[in-house]
């Protein structure tokens, strides 16, 4: 296509929010109109779809649940006033006791104030409020924020120790809808260690963001804890950032909330008119359909050019990948869909994986996120006529013209500025076309049985991990791993049997293995002395 036409095409397909100052540019994916004209009819019963969803449809036919994140930024959306007065309250819940932190109103034991938060959650519960916070958190913030998100033993001791004696003064979230996720769990267990082992009340230092009447908010009562602000049942934990979940700890950084909640109800507010060409979220789900043939054919590569928004990938890799990777369709039939995302941010990614994308294999079409404003105040000329934000643009509009003239497809989406507006569009912009696209290829969006399936699958590990030292420690004479699994009618689980007593031989703990390594079933297994 020659540049005039190119140019046409542009102006023909780019997207402007006029509020947002928010672009879309779809003008360098390769469909064309009839492919458009073809999807039409399934756009049509996406949007109808979408409506459903938000009157408040069951959507999560697992756990019946309705599905409802959209009411958290427009309560009177909400389907009972029972859910619109939840929301309301709880925002003010949020703003009290964030106003309480940080006039020194509710303070440490210690006398002085709260000086670092410590947030301890996994999934949705973690990558939300990371992303935030990593975009969003002024220089001067009020407190600094840690994040135990994973269940690793030196990961926690890494955290724990950077905080040091500032444990005394540090305020720790646990975030769990149920209470009873392992890793949150773990978690909130190991820092009640480490505020017992200072000699700390944990209670007088810790806050949930829960369920209500959940294993978790049972324990915060009846401690009393700080504060426990609800976790709504209609609110997954991929798209709960504008919940207690991400609202809590942004407005204890002094992060402008209601500016997000105004942004994400302002994309809301676009993406829900019907027409595909008008309504940005339906021209992200269809560049990614066009992209993949409908099939998750080719990987989601984002490309933030922004230091600030480093995390808006990895965000975006659990709320599409966990949404849309689907072994089956909403009829029962095997489609194993899904979309890859992966990225990390420009232009450091020219210098990691730019050259495969440009020249290696055409596995996947790129998304780039552009920032206008450079930085807060004027720029040098790090060279005649040119300043550093000069070159990251250059950057940025140049990866876009290599990529397309090497019929490399790319989506670009502009936004004025990071701030809580535009970073509250984003977060509703990506929530909206993953629910449409998921409409277009069939799927449920809003259930995850295979996160489930791991679930039940670590759980029974832990449960065979248990039998086995019991056994071995009622063994005067021990036993070889194959013994051992005989004797547990495990059979059929010797490998897996095996990687347990390894890791349990490894680090000291109730048992060690005797004998030859590279003959695993021969080893012997006693218990510790």
């Amino acid at each position: 296509m020659n540049a005039a036409a190119l140019w046409q095409r542009y102006q023909d397909w780019l997207y402007y929010h006029e509020g947002l100052g928010l672009y879309l540019d779809v003008s360098r994916m390769g469909f064309d109109d009839a492919f458009v004209t073809r999807l039409a009819p399934r756009f049509a019963q996406a949007f109808e779809a979408m409506a459903a969803l938000e009157g408040g449809a069951i959507a999560n036919p697992d756990e019946n649940r309705m599905v409802g994140h959209y009411w958290l930024r427009n309560p009177d959306l909400a389907p009972t006033p029972a859910i619109k007065a939840s929301i309301i309250d709880t925002l003010t819940q949020i703003k009290d006791f964030t106003q309480k932190i940080h006039s020194g109103a509710v303070r440490p034991a210690s006398g002085s104030w709260f000086t670092d938060i410590l947030s301890v959650g996994i999934g949705g519960s973690a990558l939300g409020p990371q992303f935030v916070s990593e975009a969003l958190t002024p220089i001067d913030a009020p407190l600094a924020i840690h994040f135990i998100d994973n269940t690793d033993p030196a990961g926690i001791d890494r955290v724990l120790a950077q905080l040091g004696d500032r444990l005394s003064t540090t305020l720790a979230i646990v975030i769990s809808k149920s209470g009873g996720t392992p890793e949150a769990r773990n978690g909130m267990v190991e820092v009640q260690r480490a505020y017992g082992d200072r000699g700390l009340s944990f209670a007088q230092h810790a806050c949930a963001v829960t369920g209500s009447g959940s294993k978790l908010d049972n324990v915060a009562q009846s401690e009393n804890w700080l504060a426990s602000f609800p976790m709504e049942d209609w609110v997954g934990g991929r798209t709960s950032e504008l919940s207690a979940v991400g609202l809590l700890s942004a407005s204890l950084l002094g992060i402008d909330i209601d500016g997000m909640l105004a942004g994400a109800k302002e994309m809301d507010d676009a993406t829900r008119v019907a027409d595909l060409r008008t309504n940005p979220a339906a021209l992200l789900a269809l560049s990614w359909y066009y992209a993949g043939n409908g099939k998750g054919e080719k990987d989601m590569v984002v490309l933030p050019y922004k230091d600030s928004l480093l995390l808006f990938s990895r965000y975006l890799q659990q709320l599409v990948m966990e949404s849309l990777g689907k072994e089956a369709d909403l009829d029962g039939n095997k489609v194993y869909q899904g979309i890859a995302v992966y990225g990390n941010k420009g232009s450091t990614d020219q210098h990691a994986y730019v050259q495969q994308l440009r020249e290696g294999v055409p596995n996947f079409f790129a998304t780039l996120i552009e920032v206008l404003e450079d930085r807060q105040g004027p720029s040098i000329e790090v060279e005649p006529g040119a300043t550093s934000g000069d070159f990251l643009a250059g950057l940025l509009q140049g990866t876009r013209q290599a990529l397309y003239e090497n019929g490399r497809d790319s989506i670009t989406v502009t936004i004025p500025q990071v701030n809580g507006r535009t970073v509250g569009a984003l977060i509703a912009l990506y929530e909206r076309a993953v629910g449409l696209y998921a409409s277009l290829v069939n799927v449920n969006a809003y259930h995850q049985p295979g996160v489930e399936a791991g679930k039940k699958a670590a759980a029974a590990v832990l449960e065979l991990q248990q039998r086995a030292v019991v056994l071995v420690q009622g063994s005067s004479s021990g036993l070889t791993v194959t013994e051992l699994a005989e004797q547990l009618g495990a059979t059929e689980q010797v490998e897996t049997l095996y990687k347990i007593l390894r890791h349990l031989d490894a680090n000291g703990s109730r048992i060690k293995l005797v004998g030859s390594l590279t003959k695993p079933a021969n080893l012997k297994v006693s218990a510790l002395s």
